[in-house]
């Protein structure tokens, strides 16, 4: 039930205060219930205050100190003592535009102080300037600020859009310094695979090497030992014929066959093996007189 009354009686609201005056003068307050009023001795009620709390939204333009053009909105949250209801009533005939007023005077003094960065990072600071002030003043008037909200703050589009570059251009260069870093990582990585690849390439093929000779070596030995009169230059010769033809038998299954110009013929053959063991000789003659 809202607030009603008529010339004799009223009814004020919860959450409500009423004004009674008699013979235009201020005489009570009267708290939430029925009353009456008594018009042969000059009683009626002037008008009723909400004791609720209420909301004002400001928007404040102001410069900060490195000469950023911002805006800044602030929500207000007031209400009207119930102990002093008849001095918000009679002092002052628009509340809202005083406490704007005061806000303005406040944080038109305070932001000038304060780079844009610092702006954001104290907004805070700035809204409790604001509340000791509207405090101090509003008091007097029968009014109690509960709280003030510093909604948000808006610089200028281009300076929005400046910001919003130089955090990207940090972003990038971050991502580059990762990006560079990982790159190095897979540099490093790839060139020490690498190097352990061709180690162990290194290995497999002496130890190819080695088991070549050690078999060559044991059929030279089984050779001659088997077959009387043979000498290890026939042997050598022998498997040189057989390595021979083999080769030329998987140069033709090959599955990426090339035509490979060779000379062919037994004669050839045993220059090849002259060729090499002329090879031998010489590198273990060149041995011998690097000792002497």
């Amino acid at each position: 039930m809202g607030n009603s009354f008529c010339l004799f009686c009223g009814c004020v609201a919860q959450s409500s205060v009423g004004v009674v005056e008699q013979w235009g003068r201020f005489h009570r307050l009267a708290q939430p219930g029925f009353h009456f009023f008594n018009p042969l001795a000059g009683e009626c009620l002037a008008g009723i205050l909400s004791t609720r709390i209420s909301s004002l939204d400001v928007k404040i333009e102001t410069k900060t100190k490195d000469n950023v053009f911002v805006q800044l909105l602030c929500s207000i949250q007031y209400r009207v003592v119930k102990e002093n209801a008849d001095d918000a009533f009679y002092e002052l005939q628009n509340p809202q535009e005083q406490i704007q007023a005061y806000v303005f005077d406040v944080a038109r003094a305070i932001v000038p102080r304060m780079n844009l960065d610092e702006l954001f990072e104290q907004k805070g600071e700035v809204a409790k300037a604001v509340l000791e002030e509207l405090e101090k003043v509003m008091g007097e008037y029968g009014y109690s600020i509960e709280h003030i909200l510093m909604v948000d703050i808006i610089p200028d589009a281009s300076v929005r859009r400046a910001m919003n570059e130089i955090n990207a251009a940090q972003r990038m260069l971050l991502a580059s310094e990762f990006k560079g870093e990982a790159d190095k990582v897979l540099l490093v990585k790839k060139a020490e695979a690498e190097a352990e690849s061709k180690y162990l390439g290194g290995v497999g093929v002496a130890r190819q090497r080695q088991a070549i000779t050690d078999g060559l070596r044991e059929n030279i030995l089984n050779f001659s030992n088997k077959v009387e009169g043979t000498s290890a230059k026939e042997v050598m010769d022998l498997i040189m014929i057989t390595q021979y033809f083999d080769t030329i038998r998987d140069l033709g299954n090959s599955s990426k066959n090339t035509t490979v110009f060779i000379p062919h013929g037994p004669g050839h053959v045993r220059d090849i093996g002259e060729q090499i063991r002329n090879g031998l000789m010489e590198a273990s003659s060149a041995q011998v007189n690097d000792i002497e």
